[in-house]
């Protein structure tokens, strides 16, 4: 089974006077690249959360979000009123005109105006962020499972198609080593030269071999075997099918260099289309 590194999940909780909402959003890379957007007192916290987000989701550049807001009446932000009065008396000395409103609204902006008292962390609170954060964790798991899931069949069906062109090479094979031999034969025949029959047979042995696609054959199709059966395994592992998809190319590119036959040629090119299709969808897998 494999998982694409593209997901979401999305978790809201509900306190008495607050609500929680936490959200992650991943995107494909190398490794875990964990951005982390948590409200300040909660720092403390973070390399806890992290671990938790790192042993699931594993690789992929992860957006972390969460969000605490208030909805009872409750803040830990407060009015510095010593300070307000001072910056009103000042403003009154230099405008005795002045509107209060508008210079009310002037000093709320000023500095010290309002002062944040640092809230401890609550324990019971930070359980159910939590378990929101195993939930979303778990949402997006199966979001990736499921984007996993449609790139399976777009593997599959690349695979095959590549399995179907190599049973025409293989078909054509024959018909190209015909055709090898008599373009060195009229060769041959060119030089208008008495030619030693056992030394053109030595030859022809000799670029036959050099011509000959067998085990590359063989080998392209136990890697797209082995690649099918890598789908399949219990874990995501999208490595390990990026190193077979090399070792796919290098067959390939080597039957299409040895082949020395337009037509072979020419399925060697779509079974290169193909192979690159795979390689530009295993960048999003797990």
């Amino acid at each position: 089974m494999i998982k694409s590194m593209t997901g979401f999940g999305k978790s809201v909780e509900q306190l008495p006077s607050k609500k929680i909402t936490i959200e992650l959003k991943s995107l494909n890379s190398k490794s875990l690249d964990l951005n982390a957007r948590i409200p300040s007192y909660y720092r403390e916290k973070e390399l806890g959360m992290r671990k938790i987000i790192a042993k699931t989701l594993v690789r992929g550049k992860v957006d972390f979000s969460l969000y605490i807001e208030v909805t009872a009446e409750e803040t830990s932000t407060v009015i510095n009123k010593a300070v307000v009065k001072e910056y009103m008396k000042q403003l009154r000395e230099i405008e005795p005109e002045a509107n209060d409103v508008e210079l009310l609204k002037m000093v709320v902006r000023m500095p010290d105006s309002l002062k944040t008292e640092r809230e401890e962390i609550d324990e019971k609170e930070f359980e159910v962020i939590e378990n929101a954060l195993k939930h979303a964790i778990s949402q997006l798991d199966e979001y990736r499972i499921a984007e996993g899931k449609v790139l399976e069949k777009d593997f599959l069906l690349r695979i095959q198609n590549i399995s179907d062109l190599l049973q025409k090479v293989i078909d054509m094979d024959d018909e190209r080593m015909i055709s090898v031999k008599e373009r060195l034969r009229r060769a041959l025949d060119d030089l208008k030269e008495q030619v030693d029959e056992n030394r053109f047979e030595q030859e022809l042995i000799y670029y036959l071999e050099k011509f000959d696609i067998t085990e590359e054959k063989v080998r392209l199709a136990n890697h797209l075997d082995y690649f099918s059966k890598s789908l399949h395994s219990a874990d995501s592992n999208g490595k390990k099918l990026g190193f077979i998809t090399q070792e796919i190319g290098r067959e390939i590119n080597t039957i299409g260099s040895k082949s020395n036959f337009a037509a072979m040629q020419q399925l060697v090119v779509q079974m290169k289309d193909e192979l690159e299709k795979i390689k530009e969808q295993l960048l999003n897998v797990l």
